[in-house]
């Protein structure tokens, strides 16, 4: 189970974060079934005041998904808000955590902040780790593809199912995060080299962008600002550009694109002992990238032909997302206690309390009543 919120399309850092390793999980078939969602009730807590924003972003997030290769035949593609279900099952959990635990989680604390929310935040937005972890166990899942910012979401959602499962029945299931493989892009910085890649930041490379989007971005990528003339001594580590060759070069790259050098470590050495340009640097990683883009581009530019069949793989999948949440909420409802209509034995328990006063008073009513001196009436 993963998802993205649809507030724009898709850049580097969903896809090193986790949509890379969905669409490895899907064709390795490891798994019995996977969910993936565009979360635009979680894109409405913090633009509750502009839903054509999202309206118009779940066709971006899905075209991006199918040409990155997520396969509908393979994973269950699903809108979040056609799930009533995942309403139903947040509310229920919303008992079950205090709010002091919500604002004592990190990622929150950094979105608060990152959206200026501390002295206004709306409810929704705060509540949406809870919303989150309906979204995972409403399904079940056992496991999350997802960058490491998102493990205190996570363990929101295991403290949750441990609470749900102690106080009612073992319903829920407990829930392990999947973090990219890849050290380096487990958190790919934004092309301004701040700490994460984010649209509302404006510091992305979007799956979609054209060469020279891509390149216009490049070429203005923070690298190292100690790094001023071309025999300076440079520093790698908090290096955009070469975080993001971390991330995306290959041995084959530097063959094809600059012989000169064998694999990354080399590039890396010349670098720090000085004599290297940044430009070079950002010239190969401008090749690397559109290398690794233009596939996507072109499926992209296909899916686009026939949008209405879009729309159609989303309601499909969207249909078989709410049958599986149906089936966990009736598991749900019964551990509660709140599945009334279905539960045979309260009814009939009811029944039997309420039906012995009532026999008893209607026996005595047909009994004739005495009068006075014993003469009955």
């Amino acid at each position: 189970m993963t998802g993205d919120r649809p507030t724009g399309k898709l850049h580097l850092g969903h896809y090193v974060g986790s949509l890379r390793r969905r669409v490895e999980l899907q064709n390795a078939g490891d798994y019995d079934r996977m969910f993936v969602f565009m979360a635009d009730v979680q894109a409405l807590t913090d633009n509750a005041d502009n839903p054509e924003k999202i309206r118009q972003n779940i066709i971006e997030v899905a075209l991006d998904y199918l040409a990155a290769g997520l396969d509908p035949e393979k994973c269950v593609l699903f809108i979040q808000s056609q799930i009533p279900e995942l309403a139903e099952l947040t509310t229920y959990l919303m008992n079950l955590i205090t709010v002091s635990r919500v604002q004592r989680n990190p990622t929150v604390k950094t979105e608060i902040k990152m959206r200026n929310f501390e002295a206004n935040i709306p409810l929704g937005f705060f509540c949406y780790p809870v919303s989150q972890a309906a979204d995972i166990t409403l399904f079940k899942a056992t496991t999350v593809p997802a960058g490491e910012d998102q493990e205190p979401m996570l363990e929101v959602t295991r403290e949750l199912v441990r609470r749900f499962n102690q106080v009612y029945a073992e319903v829920l299931v407990e829930p392990n995060i999947m973090l990219p493989e890849n050290l380096t892009a487990r958190r790919l910085p934004g092309t301004d080299g701040k700490e994460k890649m984010s649209k509302s930041l404006g510091n992305c490379i979007y799956l979609s962008d054209d060469k020279d989007t891509v390149w216009q971005k490049v070429r203005s990528m923070y690298t190292d600002p100690e790094h001023i003339n071309l025999n300076d001594p440079g520093h790698v580590e908090g290096n955009a550009v070469f975080t993001y060759l971390d991330a995306f070069s290959t041995d084959e790259d530097f063959k094809n694109f600059w012989p000169e050098y064998q694999n990354l470590e080399e590039l890396k050495d010349h670098y720090r002992r000085g004599g290297l340009g940044d430009m070079k640097c950002k010239k190969f990683l401008n090749e690397v990238l559109n290398k690794f883009l233009e596939p996507m581009r072109q499926r992209r530019h296909e899916l686009e032909q026939d949008i209405p069949e879009i729309y159609n793989i989303l309601k499909k999948g969207t249909e078989h997302a709410r049958e599986t949440g149906a089936q966990t909420m009736d598991e749900v409802r019964k551990a509660m206690q709140i599945d009334y209509f279905n539960d045979a034995a309260l009814i009939q328990a009811q029944a039997e309390k309420y039906r012995s006063p009532l026999s008893s008073l209607q026996s005595k009513a047909a009994k004739p009543s005495e009068g006075v001196g014993g003469l009955k009436k």
